[in-house]
């Protein structure tokens, strides 16, 4: 059993950036599949960002391409988003997700392959 704890959500002006972090709760962290995702009120969760278990491949919604960076950190069992210029159409609940994996280099987009989930931060960006 994984658990991940999101944080770094908050309200922020529009333009400005957010550092969202999700730390995992397993020693086989290099074993996961990480991603983000958000969800906005009568909006469905949709992918943002994911990263592989060995951290060299990332991939990213198209709307976050060119603002946004997933990176992980092993020592600290973190994944990390980073988010710049930030819009108002960016607010919703951003939740962490991990899906595992026996191969380093396995990604997927789809929230349905993902097992753990956390339990969301909210980002609100005022315009």
């Amino acid at each position: 059993q994984v658990q991940l704890v999101e944080s770094g959500g908050e309200l922020v002006q529009a333009g400005g950036s957010l550092r969202l972090s999700c730390k995992a709760s397993t020693r086989t962290f290099s074993n996961y599949v990480v991603g983000w995702f958000r969800q906005a009120p009568g909006k469905d969760r949709e992918f943002v960002a994911c990263i592989t278990g060995s951290g060299g491949s990332t991939f990213y919604a198209d709307s976050m391409k060119a603002r946004s960076t997933i990176s992980r950190d092993y020592a600290k069992n973190t994944v990390i988003l980073q988010m710049n210029s930030l819009k108002p159409e960016d607010t919703a609940v951003y939740y962490c997700a991990a899906k595992y994996t026996s191969i380093g280099t396995m990604w997927s987009l789809d929230a349905n392959e993902y097992g753990y989930w956390g339990q969301g931060t909210q980002v609100t960006v005022s315009s």
